[in-house]
């Protein structure tokens, strides 16, 4: 399997953690080493006060990567004017190393939910989502990176798979992908528990095999919770086995990709995710290793 040309086995690892409220003194204490450190963007969108003062600190050290949750890229009402001119505010302020949001959407004429909701498959949803993509990146003056959704309540009758949706996203509109590891494999594993599956990880790697590598600019990894009947993508815990397992695969086939740990409920000390983020490291970096070789073997 040969690696991307734009990324080569020889390509250092990037990995950075979810910087949330609760590390916010001891990251800027310790200063621990590492490539980006990722923040929810609508917690920024405040002119001036202390969270920003917080993020501007932060970004004299690392490179900040703005992840949002509330752009809905998916919503045939298009873009909030306000939403879309904080953003762009931010990103000046803060020249972020990228920008990010998610395939679904939130709001509609006079509505606005507090989730992150899926949207069909099928050609009317993608040319919604072309038209909101083109606009936000119009306005950013830089291309975005799109991230795949964990979904409790599928769509039924879709006309197109999930990756041929975000391949052909990022083939319209420029625009780059934001692959979420632990997010494919919640979604595998709710459809073992509906009887829809009975390999979640074959499951899985088929979904990665079928990502167009060029498009891929980031990866998150999180925890995900069993609640018996269904399994909830909640970021409170270390990232399971079958994960890193799917992890591994991801950059066999992708190359070194900048990596995100992401922890947002139950937080532990910050240290515990900097094992997370240094696991991930390595397992790239062993991953090129045996790239390499078996490159300079053949």
């Amino acid at each position: 399997m040969t690696t991307p040309a734009h990324r080569t086995s020889a390509a250092a690892p990037s990995v950075g953690i979810g910087w949330r409220h609760p590390h916010y003194a001891a990251l800027l204490e310790q200063q621990p080493a590492l490539d980006f450190i990722e923040v929810h963007s609508e917690n920024f969108f405040a002119c001036g006060g202390a969270a920003l003062a917080v993020l501007r600190e932060g970004r004299g050290r690392y490179p900040v990567s703005l992840h949002g949750v509330g752009l809905s890229l998916g919503s045939v009402a298009g873009i909030d004017p306000w939403h879309l001119d904080q953003l762009a505010r931010l990103a000046q302020a803060i020249d972020p190393v990228r920008v990010s949001d998610h395939a679904s959407f939130a709001r509609g004429p006079g509505l606005h939910a507090a989730d992150l909701l899926p949207v069909p498959m099928n050609q009317a949803a993608l040319g919604a989502m072309c038209a909101n993509v083109n606009q936000v990146q119009d306005r950013l003056q830089r291309t975005i990176a799109v991230e795949n959704l964990s979904v409790y309540v599928p769509w039924r009758d879709a006309e197109m798979s999930e990756p041929d949706f975000l391949n052909a996203l990022a083939q319209r509109t420029g625009c780059q992908l934001l692959v979420d590891v632990n997010n494919i494999y919640v979604n595998a594993l709710n459809a073992a528990l509906r009887g829809e599956a009975t390999d979640p990880l074959g499951v899985c790697m088929r979904w990665l095999d079928a990502v167009q590598p060029h498009h891929v600019a980031e990866m998150h990894l999180a925890g995900h919770l069993h609640c018996g009947d269904i399994v909830i993508d909640d970021h409170g815990s270390r990232v399971h086995e079958s994960v890193w397992s799917l992890y591994r695969h991801a950059i066999g086939r992708w190359g070194a990709v900048p990596t995100l740990i992401e922890w947002d409920t139950d937080m532990p000390e910050l240290q515990v995710l900097l094992d997370e983020a240094e696991r991930a490291r390595c397992t790239t970096q062993r991953c090129l290793d045996a790239t390499a070789l078996q490159a300079a073997a053949a």
